[in-house]
Parts: C-alpha cells; sequence; structure tokens
C-alpha cells in the first residue's frame, strides 16, 4: 500500500516538473518565433519600402498567432501544475 502511495506521489511531481519545463519551452519558443518574424520583416521592408504597410500588418498577424499559441501552451501546463 505504502508503494503505491509513494509512486503517486512521485509521479504527480514529475508531472509538475514536466509542465514547468514544458511552459519554459513554450515560452523560448514564441521568442524565437517572434524574433524570426521581426527581423524577417524588417529585411523585407529593407528591400521593399513601398510595401511596408503590408509587411508589417502581416507581421503583426504572424506574431500575435504566435502569441496566442504560446499562451495556450503556457494555460495547458499551468493547469497541468495546479490540477
Amino acid at each position: 500500500m505504502l508503494t503505491i502511495i509513494l509512486e503517486a506521489v512521485a509521479g504527480a511531481a514529475l508531472a509538475k516538473a514536466g509542465a514547468t519545463i514544458g511552459a519554459g519551452i513554450a515560452v523560448i519558443g514564441a521568442g524565437i518565433g517572434i524574433g524570426k518574424i521581426g527581423g524577417s520583416a524588417m529585411e523585407a521592408m529593407g528591400r521593399q519600402p513601398e510595401a511596408s504597410g503590408d509587411i508589417r500588418n502581416n507581421m503583426i498577424v504572424a506574431a500575435a498567432l504566435v502569441e496566442g499559441v504560446a499562451f495556450l501552451a503556457i494555460i495547458t501546463c499551468l493547469l497541468a501544475i495546479f490540477l
């Protein structure tokens, strides 16, 4: 009986550790993605300054989508920690 309880407690701690690592990876991935989007947009604006308005709008939409996925991943990891 005691071994079953210990395995349950150890499994919960391992799940919480995995969730925190997952949240960290999600944030790092989102930061890298938004950085690449911004860098590519600046490069494109430098090559075609007349299209900078369209490029800026598309960059903002893409960055918002990446950020939304990162928030979803963080919320999922937080739910795994607290529930």
